[in-house]
């Protein structure tokens, strides 16, 4: 079999144009569709001869492989995720071996619901219970959190953020770099964002995502609506498809997480406990009995045993480990 980056009638395509392919392919067979983002491909695929030539690979390899046992292909994924943690394995030389494999594009739940799949496609991502710092050229910084994966693209134009999964803190730079200061764009699945001179949380969650301004302001684009809300300094709103509508504070910091903790005052348990689950592999278990038991403090995420064990000092409830992996938290 070809890999995806060969020549295609005896012209090569350079890894930009594929790279660029392959988000497309994710973007419109993986999310929601919108009129939008289809005339934005149409434009793309319009615009150079080698743009069509990539997007027709990707349709061979996916004609190629649809039949490929998804067992199969999530075990590949996997091998090649570990592969590339391990080692200097950059995302093209990934991507190849997952063209060679069979894997490349084979079905939507690989790419929307599988860990492995997203990180081969971002340029930078995290494990479950690591962070990251990234400072890009233009002096923006941007965090990443527990489980999380985001591409990046500076241009001439714009300064714009894929992310995939997971929660990022940004801080934007001030663009000293570029002759005419570009805009700063964050995309998701759900819509786009435009940052306006700010420091801002995005957290993606199943089908929507939460956008928490902690300096200056945030511009949302829902993907299927013509109207757009900007976000100020101090608020918090869910962006959908279709809206942006207000999001309640559960209590504490959106941006702490940076820090290392979990902070606040007056945090429903179950809230609680279910955020430092997202730093441990495995399930945390809440008894609803005690769901809406009230907790202050600050809680760090680098031991979240500890976390555990704090609460059961400060609280009427007890710990139960199943396994390392289960843990079940019930009233004392």
């Amino acid at each position: 079999m070809n890999d995806l980056s060969d020549s295609v009638d005896g012209e090569p395509l350079p890894d930009a144009i594929v790279d660029a392919a392959i988000l497309w392919a994710v973007k419109l067979n993986y999310n929601q569709a919108s009129e939008h983002n289809q005339q934005s491909f149409e434009a793309w695929l319009s615009t150079d001869p080698l743009h069509a030539k990539a997007w027709q690979r990707i349709g061979l390899m996916q004609a190629e492989f649809s039949s490929l046992p998804e067992k199969l292909a999530l075990q590949t994924l996997k091998k090649v995720d570990a592969k590339r943690q391990s080692t200097s394995l950059d995302r093209r030389q990934a991507l190849k071996l997952l063209s060679v494999s069979g894997v490349f594009a084979m079905s939507g739940w690989l790419a929307h619901q599988h860990t492995p799949w997203q990180r081969l496609m971002a340029d930078a991502s995290t494990a479950i219970g690591e962070q990251r710092t990234l400072t890009l050229a233009d002096g923006s910084v941007i965090q990443l959190n527990t489980d999380t994966a985001i591409s990046t693209l500076l241009d001439a134009t714009q300064r714009n953020i894929i992310l995939h999964r997971g929660e990022i803190l940004i801080t934007t730079g001030s663009d000293d770099v570029s002759a005419n200061k570009r805009p700063f764009w964050v995309q998701t699945p759900v819509g786009k964002l435009q940052a306006l001179g700010t420091r801002f949380v995005v957290r993606l969650e199943q089908e929507r995502a939460l956008i928490s301004v902690q300096q200056g302001a945030v511009e949302l684009y829902p993907v299927n609506s013509n109207d757009s809300v900007v976000v100020a300094a101090g608020e918090r709103r869910w962006l959908t498809i279709n809206t942006a509508q207000d999001a309640a504070n559960p209590g504490f910091e959106d941006d702490a997480w940076a820090d290392g903790v979990i902070a606040g005052q007056n945090i429903r348990l179950a809230d609680l406990l279910a955020e430092l689950a997202r730093y441990r592999h495995g399930v945390v278990q809440c008894d609803p009995r005690i769901n809406d038991l009230r907790v202050s403090g600050t809680f760090h995420l680098k031991n979240t045993d500890q976390a555990l064990q704090f609460l059961v000092q400060t609280q009427p409830i007890k710990i139960s480990y199943r396994t390392r992996f289960w843990v079940s938290v019930s009233p004392s």
